[in-house]
């Protein structure tokens, strides 16, 4: 493997936060290993999505708006990634670990004979191999498998995994082939997508996380949600919550839940176990709310404050919502 390809997920032009980590990392990893790095933009709105990705270190753009991509299900994609895959020879391609992306990345591999490593936090070239870090059995072992084919590997990254770096100079587009003519059997009524409005937890720029000390699920919605509401952020939580039931769990951060990098991390009522910190600990700045002074969470928080979280937290709510009426 030399070249790197990245999968661009997206809708309509509208795209996650790890497609702009991939992009970044992309071409790291192909200087690394002696190739180019390259991304693959399919469907309506792809033209607007490869203006932006212009701005990253990336060699070439395959794209094609074909409206195949959002009226089949993921077999288009799949016959344009693969299409991609050949043009550029031997490569890793990486796709971001979603709920699509993981079953894309599941049938590409099949296409490519190719090897494949699921849920990476860190692709690190090494004579000749590129290995893969994973954690596994939630988290409890972290692995390194090695992909040391010579033609392709399939690796899903987890969100939030690499740091977004603009670099972008002389990216060229090239129009991909649409694939010779194929008939698809699962066609796409209509999408339904989950929590639609509410800004998503990996994406937000402040994320406000409920632990076992809030007591149940209805601090979640009284207390947690007015104060990220009034921070323009999002609501999260410690699997502890989302074992209970207090919260659904795609709501769960940690080693088992998902990974967030907000300029601003505010944790009420969490303790702080290593499983938690994983998902959070490369936020900008940490807050910690909690009745326990010796909790291991104020060990990696920038501010601890002591106290009972349902007395705090409506006061701060209220301060920032004033502060924010007397800017407007």
């Amino acid at each position: 493997m030399k070249d790197v390809i990245v999968y661009a997920e997206h809708r309509r032009g509208e795209t996650r936060k790890v497609t702009f980590e991939l992009a970044s990392e992309a071409g790291k990893i192909a200087a690394a290993l002696g190739g180019k790095a390259h991304a693959v933009v399919l469907g309506p709105g792809s033209a607007q999505l490869a203006e932006q990705l212009k701005n990253y270190p990336l060699d070439t753009i395959f794209l094609n708006e074909d409206a195949d991509i959002e009226a089949f299900l993921l077999d288009p994609i799949v016959d344009y990634l693969e299409a991609a895959a050949r043009i550029a020879g031997p490569s890793l391609v990486l796709i971001p670990n979603t709920l699509s992306g993981r079953d894309v990345a599941g049938r590409l591999m099949v296409r490519l004979d190719a090897g494949m490593v699921a849920d990476v936090v860190e692709v690190k070239p090494d004579l000749g191999a590129v290995v893969c870090v994973s954690p596994k059995l939630g988290g409890a072992l972290i692995t390194q498998c090695a992909l040391r084919t010579a033609d392709y590997g399939v690796v899903t990254v987890r969100p939030n995994a690499f740091a977004v770096q603009t670099a972008g100079a002389g990216v060229h587009v090239e129009q991909l082939a649409k694939p010779a003519s194929r008939s698809y059997p699962a066609a796409i009524d209509r999408d339904v997508e989950e929590g639609a409005g509410e800004l998503a937890l990996e994406e937000a720029p402040v994320v406000v996380a409920g632990g076992r000390g809030l007591g149940g699920p209805e601090p979640f919605e009284t207390l947690l949600k007015p104060l990220a509401r009034a921070l323009g952020g999002a609501v999260g939580a410690s699997r502890a919550a989302a074992d209970a039931g207090w919260v659904p769990y795609n709501l769960q951060i940690g080693q088992t839940g998902k990974t967030v990098t907000p300029t601003l991390y505010i944790a009420v009522g969490i303790s702080g176990a290593i499983q938690h910190k994983v998902g959070m600990r490369a936020s900008g700045t940490i807050v910690a709310i909690n009745k326990d002074a010796a909790s291991p969470i104020g060990e990696f928080s920038d501010l601890l404050v002591v106290g009972d979280a349902f007395r705090i937290v409506p006061e701060l709510t209220k301060l920032i919502e004033t502060a924010k009426g007397n800017l407007s």
